[in-house]
């Protein structure tokens, strides 16, 4: 296998649309530059929901981890929303396409109760809607692959979250600062790399042939959640995350049963940041597990802040998951008649 992953020939004729190359750029979405008028969001600000699938949810799971919100947040992933929206709601809707139907049935009833509103989508219905009723608007680029546009939703909503005051002043700046840090580390995990000095392949190689599990402390809980998208929309792979502390309290007991051969891989997402009791849990865990899981592949992110190791972690996992993807003889981005999500949304048919 380590031959496969080092034979470019091979990599570019199953990467036919150059996955790896979008992965390798997506650092320099974080320095974009949007064009936001918040003119028609005035009063106070008590709470916000962002409303978002998929994809479209994901840059708001990760604004959770960093930065620091001054009033709740919520990511509501459904077609209803909280009780609780009202005039003094910032509600967000999010849909890279613009046209994802349990984003707009919620936008819908975000309307009626009167909430703040503001949208980030690159068209579709949503973009009418922004420019029809003058709404706060953070008009993403339109690529092919919205998979590949994650931080251009992150950056977009720190520049209106920072605009509107409900964020540290500077957080967009560090989001800045932060994408050179992210190219340099992309930089030791593109193709070219060999698997003797690419982490990357290497946690690949580990993965291979298994349905991979993630456990996070509470800063990369979120980037856990991002590997898991990224294994089964790149890898056409079965995952699964969880959290610390949280997992010592149920899922711990699930693995106590059964011999080790279990059919996974079970990865660490460990952060400096992690206080000492997190670290003690992820070891202890490991210590009572023996021989009743696999051992777990550990990753200790890298960088300064709390932005660079969230999003460290995030890029790797990318990366890990195409790989994974090659291994397992799979196309990451091209799914032609086994597209089976637009298989079902045609099925499902249009809302009534």
């Amino acid at each position: 296998m380590p031959g496969q992953l080092d034979d470019l020939k091979y990599i570019h004729q199953i990467d036919a649309s150059d996955a790896v190359g979008l992965a390798s750029k997506q650092w320099q979405q974080l320095e974009h530059d949007f064009v936001i008028d918040t003119s028609t969001i005035s009063g106070e600000i008590s709470n916000i929901v962002h409303s978002g699938m998929g994809g479209s949810a994901l840059w708001a799971l990760l604004s959770t981890a960093w930065p620091s919100y001054t009033v709740p947040f919520e990511v509501a992933r459904d077609y209803d929303i909280p009780a609780y929206v009202n005039t003094k709601t910032l509600f967000i809707a999010s849909s890279y396409s613009g046209n994802t139907e349990e984003t707009l049935s919620s936008l819908a009833q975000a309307e009626k109760k009167g909430a703040q509103i503001a949208i980030i989508t690159s068209g579709g219905k949503l973009l009418d809607i922004a420019r029809e009723k003058k709404y706060a608007l953070v008009e993403l680029p339109k690529i092919d692959k919205p998979r590949y546009g994650c931080l251009y939703g992150l950056r977009g909503l720190i520049m209106l979250a920072e605009k509107l005051g409900v964020v540290a002043s500077g957080s967009t700046a560090e989001l800045a600062t932060t994408a050179m840090f992210l190219g340099r580390s992309i930089a030791e995990w593109v193709a070219d790399i060999p698997v003797s000095k690419n982490l990357a392949k290497q946690l690949a190689m580990d993965i291979a042939g298994t349905s991979p599990v993630m456990y996070a402390g509470p800063l990369l809980t979120t980037a856990a959640h991002k590997w898991k998208i990224s294994f089964n929309e790149n890898a056409k792979n079965v995952a699964w995350e969880y959290s610390f502390p949280e997992f010592n309290h149920n899922e711990f007991t699930g693995w106590t049963s059964h011999p080790v051969e279990k059919p996974y891989g079970i990865v660490y997402l460990q952060s400096s940041f992690d206080i000492d009791r997190i670290k003690k849990r992820f070891d202890l865990s490991d210590k009572l597990l023996s021989g009743k899981w696999p051992s777990p592949q550990r990753v200790q992110a890298k960088g300064e802040t709390k932005v660079q190791q969230l999003l460290w972690t995030v890029a790797l996992g990318d990366f890990v998951s195409l790989y994974t993807a090659f291994l397992n003889g799979t196309n990451p981005i091209e799914t032609g008649d086994n597209d089976i999500i637009e298989k079902f949304k045609h099925e499902l048919g249009t809302p009534s």
